[in-house]
């Protein structure tokens, strides 16, 4: 419940030095809960503040309990842990980091603490809190730092001592950091050489000197100062090094952890020094406290951890998946046509696979394992396919959009989006070249190995009534439009996986591992470790989507099923050869049926939800993963738009 201006008396009495330790902390809570509910005026606030100030200079006998309860707090609480190590991970993991803001999020936080980042975050939770604390100017600052600490007769203050300890603190973790084998052995020649993290320390210790020293000059202090700044700088500059390093050969999410904490580290010393080298060190106090309190807001965030630690992950993957996607956009008659021979090799591979998908059913596994079975069948399809250099049309929307949006990093100009405009067109021509390649050739080769098989034991492969339900599934009138884009999702997962695969394949230099390993060169041989690594390079992007894409459409039903969801996948080309099967087993007479034509009538919004779902989910990681604006966006639709009405068959046939 928010406080009125008449709860400030019964606030100030409510003060007790000599209570116990979650009853002080208690009341640093409600004072600031007090000034607070003056949100979202911040001159209020302010006013707030200075109603505080102006109460306890006012009254000798709070002031002197103010101070009492100031000396606990001290006594109490490490505030150099506080300045040093709020809002940066106890640990270097990834995932440790993950599980501590889940704790923040699950399990609240009690008073009765000596942990003064836990205590901070009680105190300031709310995001108004950095923004009158921004607001507090350097004379009420002033009047605040009377109050709880009077200036030193001689030598160094608290603050001052604090603030020197925490930047011999944080330097402690930059250097450990940048001692790390994985971050070192990643760093440019030059910052290797240069060792920048070596005399880190002694220039703390210098500057700590200066500071410290009875008979200290300004111009002594600033020197030592601006020395330390220009070795936080090599070491900035050090582990900017890294980035290079991993965008060129692959990116971990627990490295980029560990070098965006080292960054914010050196940031943080930056502060510390303004804070402690100001003339008008009460602004720069308040300035600090502002920051601490957004940082403890970023703290308790796992949406902001995970998203500004996979930023870079995504565009990895994004970039991974365009240098395949471009291999799959056609621009000419020639490569549409080859784009057609290749899904009609393709189409004829997934009719064999569709007649072992009912071979399977037929052999009464449970769900489980009819969910494995028919992922394996499906994998092993999908890696014949790409062994055999054919191709199976929904793969690749998921992988043409980074190419497509790779192609947005230049956009100033109309020409340019012009071109990109051009590019799309390419891109659905060539959707349509591999959908009809596919479709066209599935549909009678299941056919004919349906009918080849019923002559063969004389009997038809589908039962009348599992043919009946095999169309009934399959109708336009059913569920079959949600799991159509249900599967879009699993093929934009697919190539999601692809690109992390290749990712982790190049960032751990396995090809070569297995082109030198001595014992993987004794079990193999050299020249075969050679062939082996090659392959691998060039094709684990594409093996990773197709085992992937192939297990989740054959399990991801299966889980649902236990978990009584009735979800399916809709895979066009699939779904256009479980209608050749059927049609046979039926007999002609099917042809007259509205469960057929039902069913026909679905492949096109089969193929346009796998196709469409996949393409922009994959092309909005890309774009996001690019940095393409709001305004950039607008006008590239809007010239897609235009294209369409003019040259609608543009999108169609070359």
């Amino acid at each position: 419940m928010k406080k009125t201006a008449s709860d400030l008396p019964r606030l100030l009495q409510a003060l007790d030095p000599h209570a116990d330790l979650a009853q002080r902390h208690l009341w640093l809570i409600h004072l600031v809960e007090w000034i607070r509910a003056a949100q979202p005026s911040t001159d209020l606030a302010v006013r707030r503040v200075e109603e505080i100030v102006s109460a306890f200079e006012a009254d000798p006998d709070a002031r002197l309990r103010l101070c009492q309860w100031w000396q606990k707090l001290l006594e109490t609480i490490d505030i150099t842990a506080l300045l040093a190590d709020f809002g940066f991970a106890p640990r270097t993991a990834m995932a440790s980091e993950v599980a501590e803001r889940l704790r923040y999020k699950l399990l609240p936080s009690t008073p009765e603490t000596v942990d003064a980042s836990e205590l901070f975050m009680l105190v300031f939770p709310d995001r108004f809190d950095a923004r009158w604390l921004h607001a507090l100017d350097s004379a009420l600052m002033a009047r605040i730092a009377a109050l709880v600490a009077p200036p030193p007769e001689e030598g160094t203050s608290f603050w001052e001592r604090n603030l020197l300890d925490a930047i011999t603190y944080c330097s402690g973790q930059i250097l450990s950091t940048g001692f790390a084998p994985e971050l070192r052995m990643r760093m440019s020649d030059e910052a290797r050489e240069e060792k920048p993290f070596h005399a880190l320390i002694h220039d703390v210790e210098n500057l700590r000197v200066e500071v410290m020293l009875p008979l200290r000059t300004t111009d002594r202090r600033d020197a030592a100062a601006a020395q330390l700044r220009e070795r936080l700088e090599a070491c900035r500059s050090a582990i900017s090094s890294v980035y290079s390093y991993v965008e060129a050969e692959g990116i971990s999410v627990g490295l980029i952890f560990r070098l965006r904490q080292v960054r914010a580290r050196i940031l943080r010393i930056r502060r510390l020094l303004d804070c402690l080298l100001s003339n008008d060190r009460a602004y720069e106090t308040s300035e600090l406290l502002a920051n601490l309190v957004a940082v403890g807001l970023e703290r308790r965030s796992v949406r902001a951890l995970l998203s500004t630690n996979s930023s870079l992950l995504a565009a990895k993957v994004a970039e991974r998946s365009a240098e395949t996607g471009e291999h799959y956009i056609t621009r000419d008659k020639g490569e549409y046509r080859n784009m057609m021979a290749k899904a009609a090799g393709g189409g004829f591979v997934m009719a064999f696979t569709t007649l072992g998908k009912f071979a399977l059913y037929a052999l009464g596994l449970s769900v489980f394992w009819s969910g494995l079975a028919a992922g394996m069948n499906y994998a092993i399809s999908f890696v014949l396919i790409q062994m055999l250099h054919f191709t199976v049309a929904t793969k690749q929307p998921a992988m043409t959009a980074p190419a497509m949006a790779a192609k947005l990093k230049d956009i100033q100009s109309d020409n340019s989006i012009q071109e990109f405009v051009d590019e799309v067109a390419h891109l659905v021509r060539s959707q349509v070249a591999a959908i009809l390649g596919n479709v066209l050739i599935v549909f009678p080769a299941a056919m004919a190995l349906t009918m080849g098989y019923a002559e063969l034991v004389k009997h038809p492969a589908l039962s009348p009534s599992h043919a009946t339900q095999v169309l009934q599934s399959l109708s336009l009138l059913g569920p079959s439009v949600l799991f159509a884009a249900f599967t879009g999702v699993l093929l934009f997962a697919s190539s999601l996986i692809a690109g992390g695969a290749e990712n982790w394949f190049v960032l751990r230099n396995i090809d070569s591992v297995i082109r030198y390993n001595p014992r993987i060169t004794r079990f193999l041989g050299t020249q075969r470790a050679d062939r082996w690594a090659r392959f691998l390079r060039k094709n684990i992007s594409g093996l990773a989507s197709n085992i992937s894409l192939g297990f989740m459409l054959g399990l991801v039903p299966a889980f649902a099923t236990f978990f009584g969801l009735g979800l399916e996948v809709r895979h066009v080309t699939l779904s256009t050869g479980q209608l050749g099967v059927a049609v046979p087993s039926l007999g002609w007479d099917v042809l007259h049926s509205n469960l057929l034509w039902w069913a026909v009538a679905m492949l096109p919004f089969n193929a346009a939800l796998n196709v469409g779902v996949s393409f922009y989910l994959a092309f909005r990681v890309a774009l996001r993963a690019h940095n393409v604006s709001g305004v950039d966006r607008s006008r590239i639709y809007k010239a897609i738009r235009q294209r369409f009405w003019r040259k609608p068959f543009s999108f169609f046939w070359p």
